[in-house]
């Protein structure tokens, strides 16, 4: 459970919610699908508390490949939340959980979000992107294959001045914050 301001946040993965069943282990106020007739690989059930009260809660869900969470998969701030779930980042009000925008932002799963400025940078499976605070894309950017390694050793790093990513081949790519893939790295010796 995370806090912000206060509220308690809890989210967790609800895989078996079906949107037209009364047999739920969980129900929701709001039932954020774009789809109702898909059966989605990843769905996040989201629930606000204020103390040991139940405000609101939420589920969400979309096509694309399944997402865990962790500590990258979700950005918490004052009044609202991003999460990253199969190929979307949704981002709900807080404390009503409302939906406040869903962008697309990989063809398969969106693995990682940051916050860098006042925009989100977008560590999805086959695309790296950068969104403004709207959802809108400013820039995707991918490489020759996926962006994950057959290690396990990490494939997605920011630092000051760059993105660096390894894909499946280790191979690296170091793109600016402004999308471009650099090539000539001496200014960053």
């Amino acid at each position: 459970m995370q806090t912000v301001g206060q509220y308690q946040i809890e989210i967790y993965r609800d895989e078996t919610f079906d949107k037209h069943s009364n047999d739920n282990v969980h129900l929701y106020d709001h039932v954020h699908f774009k789809k109702d007739n898909y059966v989605f690989p990843t769905m996040i059930g989201v629930k606000v508390f204020k103390g040991n009260n139940l405000i609101q809660s939420a589920i969400i869900g979309s096509i694309g490949g399944g997402t865990g969470i962790h500590s990258t998969s979700v950005i918490y701030e004052n009044e609202r939340l991003l999460i990253c779930c199969s190929d979307s980042i949704f981002c709900l009000s807080i404390p009503d959980l409302i939906l406040l925008w869903q962008t697309r932002a990989d063809q398969a799963t969106c693995f990682e979000i940051y916050k860098y400025q006042d925009n989100y940078i977008v560590h999805g499976e086959l695309e790296i992107s950068r969104l403004d605070v709207d959802g809108k894309i400013l820039w995707q950017r991918s490489g020759a294959d996926i962006f994950t390694t057959i290690s396990g050793e990490q494939a997605f790093k920011l630092t000051d001045n760059l993105i660096i990513a390894k894909d499946f081949e280790d191979r690296v790519y170091k793109f600016d914050y402004d999308g471009n893939e650099l090539t000539d790295m001496s200014q960053f010796s």
